[in-house]
């Protein structure tokens, strides 16, 4: 076992106090545990009730977070020649056609997002398999095929974001740096439980919500009681 930072061993004394916080509680001692000198980002993760083998319970969906997340993201867009201006005027990095997929698949993946216009989908079986194994791929349930190119884009750089449960029923999120102090990060981590409660299948039996823990980077995880979620 690693051994562990003196540093991250003061915070994690700081947590030994209760086994569960409520949210009131947790966020400002994510603050004070985050001891990196950069700006930490500060991350959620969700451990769901449900059977990822059925289709019927994949949580999947796409929110905005009320302060945006902090995060840069580099997104290219796949679209027609007369939208590449409007993808790039919102903030892509890179936006094409053929010569967009031909570039992706010769090994370039320096990016973190891709849009595409349903009418370019038909492009993608090239790299389909490269964009599929590193979760790139755009689609309808994320919000990433569509046809208003510029203002999805905008709507990312503004701190809409992804959520979708891995194979172990986990979610994991972005949803603020440090610097965004205890208000602001309340409001995105509520409003992100919000969503997820929401989006919760139908078909699911029994708990939903069965664990809820708070991380900044290089930090130890803050237990949320997960009754918070319903708040």
């Amino acid at each position: 076992m690693a051994k562990r930072s003196k540093k991250y061993r003061a915070a994690k004394e700081m947590l030994e106090e209760k086994d569960f916080f409520t949210i009131d509680e947790a966020i400002p001692l994510l603050l004070k545990t985050a001891k990196t000198k950069f700006d930490s980002s500060c991350e959620v993760h969700l451990n769901l009730g449900v059977n990822p083998k059925h289709a019927d319970q994949i949580v999947r969906g796409t929110m905005k977070m009320p302060h945006g997340t902090g995060k840069e993201y580099r997104i290219v867009a796949l679209v027609s020649e007369d939208k590449e201006k409007e993808a790039k005027d919102a903030g892509a990095v890179e936006a094409g056609g053929s010569d967009l997929i031909e570039k992706i698949s010769k090994g370039w993946l320096d990016f973190d997002i891709m849009i595409a216009m349903p009418s370019m989908m038909k492009e993608i079986g090239k790299v389909a398999k490269i964009l599929g194994q590193q979760r790139l791929m755009p689609s309808p349930k994320a919000g990433t095929v569509t046809d208003e190119i510029g203002e999805t884009i905008k709507d990312i750089m503004e701190g809409k974001v992804e959520y979708r449960n891995d194979k172990q029923g986990n979610l994991h999120n972005i949803f603020g740096k440090v610097s965004f102090g205890d208000e602001k990060l309340k409001e995105n981590l509520k409003r992100y439980l919000k969503a997820v409660v929401e989006a919760k299948p139908a078909g699911v039996k029994g708990v939903y919500i069965k664990s809820i823990t708070l991380s900044t980077s290089m930090s130890p995880g803050i237990k949320v009681d997960t009754q918070e979620a319903y708040e």
